[in-house]
């Protein structure tokens, strides 16, 4: 088997395998949309904000198309600039978010039944959309997709320019949000859209990094093996001895790597300090920890490199 065959091979098991998320994905973020986005006259950022503006000004109905029309160019910017892997999965996205938009304004005017609509207050509005475009969009993030032409170009632009993709898409949607003030004739409504977007962007990144509440921590202590001992046996949990050199000094020591709940940092610190008063403790979060079998699984999930 050739090699791109191998690479062919490997990421349409990826793809495969994590379809069933984008679906749940661009259903979730199709229905945050539909039900409380447009029925309240707000917007969501990118390439979905700049489509629902111009469906607003054009019809509700076109609203998918517009999507769709707005993101081709990044599409082919993709394809030149990142990979064809790439551009496969956030077709996937961007067409099955077509797909539940259209749904949810066609099916209830085919069965001739009310549209599902979300009223509420404006904070329940904003927390509602927000969390559920941002678990959503999260989603299909988190397996490898994108639904939005701005983070196309904001990858592109940190390439050539430096900037980055963060700082990109914040610059484009201040326009974009400014932009909907102007076409709503509606400052109050622009102001919530960002609300929602800021909301969407904080549930989005929690999807995507996951729920791990666990948290790194380095040890550089003058006695290591009498702490990793006591932490061993009290804590019932493994570390990893690395070897490193004081910049200083010069001088040869050991580093202890271990990884903990946060429930249990306070008690390993004072364990740490009780054994050594001097130690020095370095405490970083952590998004994932995969370890024995869930690492196998993840390489194998993994998807291939883009080309």
């Amino acid at each position: 088997m050739s090699k791109t065959t191998h690479s062919s091979f490997r990421f349409g098991k990826y793809y495969f395998k994590t379809l069933f998320w984008f679906i749940l994905g661009a259903g979730l973020a199709a229905a945050g949309v539909e039900v409380v986005l447009i029925p309240n006259q707000l917007i969501d950022g990118g390439v979905v904000g700049m489509s629902m503006m111009a469906a607003f000004l054009f019809g509700d109905q076109f609203l998918p198309y517009f999507m769709i029309i707005f993101n081709l160019p990044f599409v082919v910017l993709a394809y030149k600039q990142i990979g064809r892997h790439f551009v496969i999965q956030m077709l996937t996205a961007v067409v099955l978010l077509f797909i539940g938009l259209s749904l949810f304004y066609w099916v209830p005017r085919w069965l001739n039944i009310e549209p599902l609509e979300f009223h509420g207050d404006t904070l329940e509005v904003i927390v509602l959309g927000g969390f559920i475009i941002g678990c959503g969009i999260g989603l299909i993030i988190r397996h490898g997709g994108s639904t939005d032409g701005t983070e196309i170009m904001g990858i592109i632009i940190n390439r050539k320019k430096g900037f980055t993709v963060g700082q990109v898409i914040l610059f484009a949607n201040i326009f974009i949000f400014a932009l909907a003030g102007v076409v709503y004739q509606n400052w109050h409504t622009a102001f919530i859209s960002l609300m929602t977007y800021v909301v969407a962007t904080k549930v989005m990144d929690m999807v995507i990094v996951g729920f791990e509440d666990t948290k790194s921590v380095m040890i550089i202590s003058a006695k290591p093996q009498d702490v990793a001992d006591v932490l061993m046996e009290e804590l019932g949990v493994g570390l990893t001895v690395m070897y490193g050199r004081g910049g200083f000094s010069g001088d040869a020591r050991e580093i202890l790597y271990i990884v903990v709940e946060r429930l249990q940092l306070a008690e390993l610190k004072e364990i740490v300090h009780r054994e050594d008063p001097q130690a020095f403790i370095a405490v970083e979060n952590l998004h994932e920890v995969i370890n024995g079998r869930q690492d196998a699984l993840a390489a194998q999930q993994e998807p291939p490199a883009l080309d």
